[in-house]
Formats: structure tokens, sequence, C-alpha cells
């Protein structure tokens, strides 16, 4: 199984504000979704709050402390640990957020899909920074949109470096 990190983000680092996404590109959501399409989605519970459904064709394994928590049509974890276990059947697995999870998702993932919003855009919650010594870029794709807001952002795929790299 790979650990795989999905995650839009701006020059700055910003993945939100007040529960969601900062700018409107519906082609990122597309791209997203053809990544996860069958694949599980590791989300912490504020991340499916701001969703506020389990979405189709995909398992949905939400990671939160309350114990008592169940959400219907999800599986609730109490770690990304144990998210990860019940995700053992799946050949890739997805961290979609938020910032927490994926700062403890990081040093597990092989693989990072990011879309570069090529600007800075004010935020309350940030991905954590990339060690540009520890991953290397292997695909990137410049995009950009007028409308609803305009846009420049690239999907860049970044691959863990081997040991000896």
């Amino acid at each position: 199984m790979s650990i795989s990190i999905i995650v839009a983000m701006a020059a700055n680092r910003t993945i939100g504000i007040n529960n969601t996404l900062p700018w409107r590109c519906p082609e990122d959501l597309k791209h997203f979704k053809s990544l996860t399409m069958g694949h599980h989605m590791i989300m912490g519970r504020k991340t499916f709050d701001s969703i506020g459904k389990p979405l189709p064709g995909r398992t949905t394994v939400v990671v939160s402390r309350n114990l008592s928590l169940e959400i219907e049509g999800c599986i609730v974890a109490h770690s990304l640990k144990e998210a990860i276990a019940a995700c053992a059947a799946d050949a890739e697995i997805f961290v979609v957020g938020g910032a927490e999870l994926y700062a403890q998702a990081l040093p597990l993932a092989s693989t990072l899909y990011i879309t570069e919003i090529r600007q800075e855009i004010q935020g309350d919650a940030h991905f954590p920074a990339i060690d540009k010594a520890v991953w290397h870029e292997i695909a990137r794709e410049k995009r950009s949109q007028s409308q609803p807001q305009a846009l420049d952002y690239h999907f860049v795929t970044y691959q863990r470096n081997s040991p000896g790299i």
C-alpha cells in the first residue's frame, strides 16, 4: 500500500479559511475526483464537515478524537495509524486534509499530488513545508482560469526520493 497526499495550496501554503477552500477552481475538483476515485480517502473530522457527506465512488475514513463519533457511510478512526490500517486492502490511499493530518502523514507518504495555486492567499490553515531534499518533482501541468475567479495553478506530482538519491 502506498500513502499519497492530495492538496491544493496557495504560494504561501494556505489550504483553507474558516473550514472552506479560499478559492473556486472547478478543474482542481475534477483532478481530485479523477485521482481519488475508487480509493480510500483519509480526512480529519473538520475536513469531512466542510464536505458534508461521503463522496461517491470512494471510501471515506474520518479521523476524530471523539470516541463516540459515528458517521453514516464512513469509517471512523481515532488516529492516523488506525485510519491507515482500515485501508489495508487499497493499493493507494489518499490523505486529503486538513492541516494537522497532513503534518502527521507527510513523513509516511510516498507521493504528493499538489495543486499549486500560484498566488498568495490569506487563510487560517496551512500545508507543512516540503523539504525539497526529500521530494523530487515528476510531473507538472500548467493551468489557468479566468472564471469563476482568475487563478494560475499547476498540477504537480512529487515522489519521495529513494535512499541514496
